[in-house]
């Protein structure tokens, strides 16, 4: 007996070293609260079964010891991640962490990867999609798909919905304000009664080449749009999505060279431009009778900020007009819309904290009081961030540059978690989490679906490793429900808030990557970032294809697991998602073809960048009320970041081998900077 007890033994020992073994590598069901991401980006190749099982062993042990890194506090779990423009880390040869010289992994590893828990896909699949250049065949074939989305969104809308603001996709209908229920504020915050998913598509129009539908629509804001309207919008939404299309197809029509096609309007007289101005003229009041310069949230197009006004408003909202009030001053040479914006910016800056530099996500505009301690990347901070940079690229003032460095460099210092570098070390891939602004205490174990901008932004500074590092991860999560919901729990490993409104903030990272990442490929590399962002917004265009497509448009995914719908097509679906995912496969666009010509608001609004936005008629105005001297009040201004070319001394056989991306070693973006700045 003892002997059959030995040997049921070995075989329980066995059954249990195999089911770590199926565990460890992210084959099986969940392990519970502080299991690591399954989403990895950090399992390793493993070359014999004598490693694997030392590899599984240790992981194993890992996993029942310890939480994710990402819990942990700046430092706790390893070295803090240096600021951009740190000195490039030293080469190391493949060693027993990375990958088999090959670089291929095991089918079974790529099986885990593609498609989350898909049994039976298995290397073959991944290989055959994911390997070699990207076919010019299949690009045009995805081109042509991105033109005929964005068409048939566009033509419903015109059919069935304008001059209402919205398209009901579904029941193929229009939807404006709701006035029944003054507040519902996801949709009155939006919808103003300006035929606004008209007014958002313009320069989408112009960038995809239909000039006859351009000048069309055109003809028809100035004919049919009016603001004199009884409606209480959010300045900052009526600010990137109508005052910025203004701008933009006011700028394309009026552009000497023409570059999408002739786009010109016969006996156009500004009118666009205008109209921009009255809408402006109309959000002014938000701006009035605050005691911080910070404006009010909402105000009333015809009698301007309601008597019940919230007196609480997000940093995003407040401080992200800068790009469009500015281009509307500088266009006019008139400084009262761009000094009012930069004055906000400059309060809100003046209220960061003095410990992190970090801002909160909710601010009381009379008492200057945080009332959103939360700091993060994303809803109520996400915009702030990058119009700092986005300022500085199209006015070129060094102040608007040195805010963004500080923000970026505590950004880095108490954001980021996870292992140093993306593509080596211990602990998990990196991550940016939710602090409290004033200790940079973790509040939560969320993201939310707009900090997949973030990658983007940071390709617009060079830094473009951890750009796709994170990109990677928001991609990730993509592949796994055929969409980003709305708010992600990272520690639970699946969704918070289950929707998904057509956003693209995903789409505009990919797009970016591909556009601004200058790649010199190794000899060992099988694939390059050009391809694999070509694949990954494939990938992307497909699911809303297969998941979000209606009757007679695009529709809100209301849960993303069992892909139920919501009545409802926002306007930047047309104005962003569309656009970027067609200029992904578009490589002859004259915004390709432009150098560093254009840049895209927030809105996705192509503005192009020129000396005639460098002249600053508000300088004097903010001097004269004493503006530049309040920056220095509560905090002492930080020294320039350099933003200068990252150089990545990684290789390929160093990357992360679930994307196997060939790393850009430089970064044109800053470059380009510099000689927008020359212009001058």
């Amino acid at each position: 007996m003892q002997w059959k007890s030995l040997v049921l033994g070995l075989l329980l020992l066995r059954l249990g070293l195999h089911g770590a073994l199926w565990l460890a590598f992210g084959l099986g069901p969940s392990l519970g609260f502080y299991q690591r991401f399954p989403i990895s980006f950090g399992f390793q190749c493993l070359r014999g079964s004598a490693d694997a099982e030392a590899a599984a062993a240790e992981a194993e042990a890992a996993a029942s010891s310890a939480q994710p890194s990402w819990l942990e506090a700046p430092g706790v779990g390893g070295p803090r991640r240096a600021p951009a423009g740190r000195q490039p880390r030293p080469q190391r040869g493949p060693g027993p962490r990375g990958p088999p010289a090959s670089g291929v992994c095991p089918k079974s590893y790529w099986a885990s990867l593609l498609g989350g828990r898909a049994r039976g896909a298995g290397g073959d699949e991944y290989e055959r999609r994911y390997s070699g250049a990207f076919p010019p065949q299949l690009r045009a074939q995805m081109r042509d798909l991105a033109r005929g989305m964005f068409a048939f969104g566009y033509d419903n809308y015109m059919a069935h919905a304008f001059p209402e603001d919205e398209l009901n996709p579904i029941h193929c209908r229009g939807r404006g304000p709701d006035r029944g229920d003054p507040s519902n504020l996801n949709i009155n915050d939006v919808l103003g009664n300006y035929s606004l998913t008209l007014v958002d598509a313009l320069d989408t129009l112009a960038i995809m080449g239909n000039s006859s539908e351009f000048q069309k629509a055109v003809k028809l804001v100035i004919n049919t749009v009016s603001f004199d309207k009884d409606s209480t919008v959010q300045v900052f939404e009526a600010t990137i999505r109508v005052l910025g299309s203004l701008l933009s197809a006011h700028r394309i029509i009026t552009d000497s060279k023409q570059p999408f096609g002739n786009m010109t309007i016969k006996d156009y007289d500004n009118e666009l431009l205008h109209m921009a101005r009255d809408l402006a003229l109309r959000l002014l009041p938000a701006f009035e009778n605050t005691k911080t310069g910070i404006p009010y949230p909402r105000v009333n197009l015809k009698s301007g900020v309601p008597p019940d006004s919230n007196n609480e408003t997000c940093t995003a909202g407040a401080g992200s007009l800068l790009v469009e009030f500015g281009i509307l001053s500088r266009l006019l040479g008139d400084s009262t819309f761009e000094w009012v914006a930069r004055r906000a910016v400059k309060a809100l800056w003046n209220l960061r904290s003095n410990d992190t530099g970090l801002l909160g996500n909710v601010v009381n505009i009379q008492t200057g009081h945080w009332v959103g301690k939360q700091s993060g990347l994303g809803a109520g901070l996400d915009s702030f961030y990058e119009y700092l940079l986005k300022s500085y690229i199209l006015f070129g003032e060094d102040d608007d540059l040195e805010m963004f460095n500080a923000a970026y460099r505590s950004i880095q210092s108490y954001l980021r978690r996870g292992r140093e570098a993306c593509n080596e070390g211990e602990g998990d891939p990196p991550l940016y989490v939710n602090v409290n602004m004033f200790s940079g205490q973790l509040m939560n174990t969320w993201i939310d679906s707009l900090q997949a901008f973030f990658p983007g932004l940071q390709v617009l500074i060079g830094d473009v490793e951890d750009a796709i590092c994170l990109h990677a991860f928001y991609y990730a999560i993509w592949k796994r429900y055929g969409a980003l919901p709305e708010r992600y729990n990272w520690q639970l490993q699946a969704p918070d808030v289950l929707f998904y409104p057509l956003r693209p903030e995903l789409v505009e990272s990919t797009y970016l990557l591909y556009q601004r990442a200058e790649v010199k490929i190794p000899a060992s590399c099988a694939e390059t970032i050009e391809s694999l962002n070509k694949r990954d917004g494939m990938d992307i265009l497909q699911s809303l294809e297969k998941y979000t497509k209606v009757k007679c448009g695009y529709a809100t995914l209301h849960h993303v697991i069992d892909k139920s719908k919501e009545d409802r097509m926002e306007s930047f679906f047309l104005s962003e998602t569309c656009k970027y995912l067609y200029l992904l496969f578009d490589e002859e666009n004259p915004v390709h073809q432009s150098g560093n010509r254009y840049m895209f608001t927030t809105e996705g609004h192509i503005v192009s960048v020129d000396k005639h936005l460098r002249n600053a008629p508000w300088k004097k105005s903010f001097s004269e009320e004493g503006g530049e001297h309040q920056e220095e009040k509560h905090v002492p201004r930080p020294k320039p970041l350099d933003l200068k070319v990252i150089n990545s001394s990684l290789n390929c056989n160093r990357i992360p081998d679930e994307r196997r991306y060939s790393l850009p070693l430089k970064s044109v973006y800053m470059r380009q900077i510099d000689q927008m700045v020359g212009l001058i």
